[in-house]
């Protein structure tokens, strides 16, 4: 993503500001920028994130709008993605030396660095993941992809915890959970996409017990009743996870628990869309309705913030995050999240968040509208 650059007139109305009102001016503008980048391609976090307080939501914009434009710095390179990952490790290196590179989603999670303390370990495990990718890994057990989903999605979820200020062993590993169990959602649904890239993500070992031989599939993805016995069985770990995960919500701050608690049931959603289906994610792929989401974000809103704390034993850490959940636990306290009457979501942002999922679902119509008649 390319830097913004401001009209003249605004350049000059700058001459005479102090630094500290331009700095604050730049980071506006960076930020502004990192939403709309996730506007175009993680629609789904972004419904979420409009629960979550102002403070948390925009260090959490920062985040996701620099994992975004990791992952797109690495898929759009189809030339050398191993290179495309070396120059990932390159930016990362100058945000933690406080030199980030001219972009906004890199000056904007430069600023949240600082701002809460985030373990260097955490981002760079990330590109750990798509350095996987990038080698064409797969996975031959469900563990082995858990130990993938750590990588490329439990270590949001521990940046997510380290960004609302919890830092404890049980709220960074079910966390992690979540973010396990929404690259398992995204794997369920993306099967046909990813073969047609000559990706594949399924559990090998699966496969063979369902009687498919994964590179005779992968020459050739067609769906049929044994892709589908073992899809069923990947939404059927990511829902275990995801229960997991919502034994953690009540570890949050009150005013964060109905953003996550959105995630949470928006992602698992995307499953049960795929179940809807058939299990059928290799001919089309499953999209959750805007009147559903806008049902289940209203829920988010009721009970995510009533969600209680758990009162057992505490669930054991999966093995695949034990060393994310160390990590996070190490971070240096950052800025507490917001707990104010004043940043609590109501009933205004909630509207805005159904308006917001309504206009999208109006543009996707309308641009696939024009595909067919074009």
């Amino acid at each position: 993503m390319s830097a913004i650059a401001p009209s003249p007139s605004r350049l000059s109305d700058r001459v005479a500001q102090t630094p500290e009102a331009l700095a604050r001016v730049l980071a506006d503008e960076d930020l502004e920028a990192c939403r709309e980048q996730l506007r175009d391609g993680s629609r789904t976090f972004l419904a979420a994130s409009k629960l979550l307080p102002r403070r948390v939501r925009d260090s959490a914009c920062a985040l996701y709008a620099f994992c975004r434009s990791a992952d797109d710095a690495v898929d759009l390179d189809t030339v050398d993605e191993l290179a495309a990952v070396g120059r990932l490790r390159v930016r990362l290196a100058r945000m933690y030396a406080g030199d980030p590179m001219p972009t906004p989603a890199d000056r904007a999670m430069a600023r949240v660095v600082v701002r809460h303390g985030l373990p260097r370990e955490l981002p760079e495990a990330l590109l750990d993941g798509f350095e996987w990718d990038a080698r064409g890994r797969r996975y031959e057990t469900i563990e082995a992809l858990y130990d993938y989903g750590a990588r490329v999605a439990g270590t949001v979820g521990a940046m997510m915890a380290v960004l609302m200020g919890r830092s404890s062993a049980e709220a960074v590993a079910r966390a992690c959970d979540l973010g396990v169990a929404m690259q398992l959602s995204n794997i369920a649904r993306d099967v046909g996409e990813d073969a047609r890239r000559g990706r594949i993500y399924l559990p090998l070992a699966w496969l063979r017990e369902a009687g498919v031989d994964p590179d005779a599939w992968l020459a050739n993805p067609v769906f049929d009743a044994r892709i589908a016995s073992v899809v069923r069985r990947l939404l059927n770990a990511a829902d275990v996870l995801y229960l997991r995960a919502e034994a953690g919500i009540g570890l949050l701050p009150p005013t964060c628990r109905p953003g996550i608690q959105a995630a949470r049931v928006l992602y698992a959603e995307i499953g049960h869309e795929v179940a809807r289906r058939g299990c059928d994610s290799v001919s089309q792929r499953a999209v959750v309705p805007r009147g559903r989401k806008a049902v289940l974000l209203l829920q988010a809103l009721a009970t995510g913030a009533l969600a209680p704390r758990p009162s057992g034993k505490a669930l054991p850490v999966l093995d695949a995050v034990r060393y994310l959940v160390q990590a996070a636990t190490r971070a240096e306290p950052g800025a507490p999240a917001a707990s104010s009457d004043e940043d609590m979501p109501g009933g205004e942002r909630t509207v805005r968040v159904i308006e917001l999922l309504e206009r999208r679902a109006m543009r996707a119509q309308a641009q696939r509208d024009r595909t067919v008649v074009s």
